[in-house]
């Protein structure tokens, strides 16, 4: 049946224009789907092979996840640090048969005279193979490192203090140190809990059956990890790289590849609907309806195919820039690979080649099925009529979008954002089914204005106004590539402003002082200490989860204080709203936001995790309005840091002092310093956003620069024409311009609605405040729809007219 026959040969000879239209929206939203899906399966595949653990064949290591809701939904979020172990569960282990012994595994940061060490128990060298390359193990008081000699005394920060060990023994491991096991549970910061257990196996024990046992011995307090997925144990930053690739491959991927898609299906209808009077011809001379549907599916296998495959190309491309980024933005580890299968690549190909024969049937259904004569006279002149089956779906999906908005608006926090997403996608698929009727009235609105400005642009709103679905299909890209480049720009300008203002606002310390890793236990008295200081606070920054809309759990930054609620008043100005500052264990204020999001208020306990996953359920003392600059909630220091990896402090904030004065502490920053770091920061978080608008909105762009090509190119008969009675060429020139000129505009216009519709929500949600649209990248946007839409008409518009030789 789809054999490919003559006529759908000499079609796609004869009628370049419609099917290189086509074959690049096909080719576009190929690679649109095959990138997003490299990533997706990268995300899914994701392994970091494992380099500590290698000679250990079975790790053992807590759940790295936070579980939350039961039975079918059942969910869980990646806990913000490393969730660690009971230091009992050693005994456990090694009590499974085949186990010939088990090795607790503690790491932490330190600091040494030359900089910053990473930290280990010596009983870890079991399984590293670590040597010493002079003296022997350490003891109590004692280290071994690569610096200096043995019998050296040396002075080390932990998160318990500074003091001078003896060099017991020297390795040739760099930046490292090794203190005794029980003063590493001691020093870590977190006594009591150690990171993993490397379980070594008798002679003869396949790694399966060891694993098995010490599944059996360990039950349900620890997870049992072999192979590859030894490496996530040593690297947690896997998990969320898994969910920032799974997000963008998923998430940001189903929403791309339903635009592009979509685009695709309505290029391939405008590509058939210009053949409305040859399939009439065809029907008039004899052909049967099943002879058109079979010659659309045959151009359809000629074109798609090769479309889809030569997307996939650029798609690749895409994916390795896209992933390559992440990598060099710490986002996703070194050691992962992108994965490229055939999977997303035959997918990406078959659903161009489905979308390609549903739009293409869809479109001539009614030529190929009404009489002859009937179609010949709707090939003519336009319908006026509207479809019974996509004007009430459009109308639906307008009415779903306007109550989803006064919904959103309605709501605070994550309920807002998480309703008005829904918003632009309701909104753009009532501008797809309603095209004909928008254009309609975006013709008759902004033709108005033409009527005053020369019989070319009277003849191109009455053009415009004629022609309804040929201008629909133009303005919808429009439409998409101003919305959705919008919403996910400007709701990043949006929260950069809010937190540039409450950062502006809420910082009142003169200086703030920074070490690498952390600064000493000590650091905060030593600051209250220094001349002319008045107040001096420590802050332990890190991420905690909170409960989101839905019972789900969401991430929040969190600060833990070391010093006085006074003190944090002096350096901090957090807006309080509601109740009164304490650092008391077990209570914490929280942004205003935030307990409303979670429905909770003053005096609840807010059930949260910690940042290893540890549940707490600390008492709400005080509300306030500069998280989103500041912390999202605040609490004791002593409730935080034994939870978190690197137990020292990441700030001291003090009011007074010079810089001179507090550099012994560490890098000491101005206020201004302080605000343009956390800036940077910003910045490098809404990148994902910058290039999710680019590739979206690029592609949108171009599907509306090819789909007004094809029109132009698709309209020389009607060119030809007007020349003929008497047009000259830069009149037929300019009506194509000012029709350029209004598709741009009615799409901007109905862009900018359906973002300012998701917009307003979803900022005054997360933020409390308005959308901030800068100015200028807002012109950008415009200015560029304009000028390409101009471009895309004007050169096809005077290859169409070239060789003419009438007079102008």
């Amino acid at each position: 049946m789809f054999l490919p026959n003559g006529l759908a040969r000499a079609a796609v000879r004869f009628r370049p224009a419609s099917f290189v239209g086509t074959f690049v929206a096909l080719a576009m939203a190929a690679l649109i789907v095959a990138a997003c899906g490299i990533l997706l399966e990268t995300g899914l595949r994701a392994t970091v092979p494992p380099d500590r653990y290698a000679a250990a064949p079975v790790v053992v290591a807590a759940d790295q996840k936070a579980h939350y809701g039961h039975g079918d939904g059942a969910d869980s979020e990646p806990v913000p640090d490393r969730a660690r172990l009971d230091a009992s569960l050693v005994t456990k282990a090694a009590s499974a048969p085949g186990a010939r012994t088990a090795v607790a595994d503690i790491t932490f940061p330190a600091k040494g005279p030359r900089g910053p060490l990473t930290a280990h128990n010596w009983s870890s060298t079991a399984f590293t193979g670590d040597p010493l390359t002079t003296g022997r193990a350490p003891g109590p008081g004692e280290v071994a490192l690569a610096q200096g000699a043995v019998g050296d005394q040396v002075t080390l920060t932990t998160p318990d203090g500074t003091r001078a060990y003896r060099v017991s023994g020297t390795t040739s491991a760099p930046d490292t140190v090794w203190f005794t096991d029980p003063e590493a549970l001691r020093l870590s910061g977190h006594p009591g809990r150690i990171d993993a257990v490397a379980v070594l196996p008798e002679p003869g024990v396949a790694t399966d059956t060891l694993a098995a046992q010490v599944t059996h011995a360990v039950g349900e307090q620890a997870e049992v990890h072999t192979g590859d997925a030894r490496g996530a144990v040593e690297d947690p930053t896997l998990d969320e790289a898994e969910e920032v690739l799974t997000g963008i491959g998923g998430s940001f991927g189903g929403i791309a590849a339903m635009v592009a898609v979509f685009t695709a299906a309505g290029t391939v209808a405008l590509a058939v609907g210009q053949r409305a009077r040859e399939f009439a011809l065809l029907r008039a001379v004899g052909a049967t309806p099943r002879q058109i549907r079979r010659t659309i599916a045959t151009e359809t296998l000629l074109i798609a195919p090769l479309a889809g495959a030569i997307g996939c190309l650029p798609g690749i491309a895409l994916a390795g820039w896209w992933f390559g980024q992440l990598r060099d933005k710490g986002a996703v580890p070194e050691t992962v690979d992108l994965s490229v299968s055939w999977i997303p690549l035959v997918s990406a190909a078959g659903a161009v080649l489905v979308t390609a024969l549903l739009a293409g049937y869809m479109a001539a259904h009614r030529s190929s099925r009404i009489k002859p004569g009937q179609a010949l006279s709707e090939a003519s002149v336009e319908r006026l009529r509207f479809g019974w089956i996509r004007t009430p779906l459009g109308i639906a999906a307008a009415a779903g979008g306007f109550v989803c908005a006064a919904l959103a608006a309605s709501q605070t926090g994550e309920d807002a954002a998480n309703i008005a997403l829904g918003v632009v996608m309701l909104f753009m698929l009532a501008v797809a089914l309603l095209g004909p009727l928008v254009a309609r009235l975006c013709a008759a609105l902004f033709g108005l204005p033409l009527r005053g400005a020369g019989a070319p642009a009277v003849l191109a709103a009455a053009n415009s106004r004629t022609n309804a679905r040929r201008l629909a299909s133009a303005i919808t890209p429009i439409v998409l590539a101003m919305a959705f480049s919008s919403v996910l720009v400007f709701m990043h300008t949006s929260e950069d402003r809010v937190t540039e203002k409450q950062q502006h606002a809420g910082i009142l310390a003169d200086h703030i002082v920074t070490a690498d890793p952390g600064l000493a236990p000590d650091a905060v008295r030593r600051a209250e200490r220094t001349p002319e200081v008045t107040a001096a606070v420590g802050l332990l920054k890190a991420g905690i989860l909170v409960p989101a809309s839905g019972g789900g759990l969401q991430s929040a930054s969190a600060q833990g204080v070391t010093g006085s609620a006074r003190d944090l008043a002096a350096v901090q100005d957090l807006d309080v709203e509601q109740g009164r500052l304490s650092l008391k264990p077990g209570e914490i204020a929280v942004d205003a936001s935030l307990a409303d999001n979670a429905h909770r208020k003053l005096g609840d306990r807010l059930p949260l995790r910690l940042p290893d996953g540890t549940r707490a359920e600390p008492r709400i003392v005080a509300t306030y309005g500069r998280g989103l600059g500041l912390s999202q909630v605040t609490m004791a220091r002593a409730d935080l840091a034994p939870h978190v990896t690197s137990a020292f402090d990441t700030e001291v904030w003090t009011k007074g002092g010079t810089k001179t004065s507090l550099a012994p502490l560490g890098t000491v920053l101005d206020r201004a310093d302080h605000t343009a770091a956390q800036s940077v920061d910003r910045e490098l978080n809404a990148w994902a956003n910058t290039v999710m608008a680019a590739v979206l909105g690029g592609f949108a762009a171009v599907a509306a620069v090819n789909t007004l090509v094809m029109t132009v190119l698709g309209r020389r008969r009607e060119l030809g024409m007007l020349r003929l009675i008497g047009s000259t060429r830069r009149q037929v020139l300019r009506m194509v311009r000012w029709e350029a000129l209004l598709v741009a505009l009615a799409g901007i216009v109905l862009g900018t609605a359906i973002a300012l519709a998701t917009l307003v929500p979803m900022t005054k949600g997360l933020t409390g405040e308005g959308p901030y649209i800068p100015p200028l990248v807002y012109c950008a946007f415009a200015g560029a729809i304009v000028v390409l839409g101009l471009t895309a008409v004007t050169l096809p518009a005077r290859a169409a007219l070239k060789g003419d030789t009438l007079d102008e």
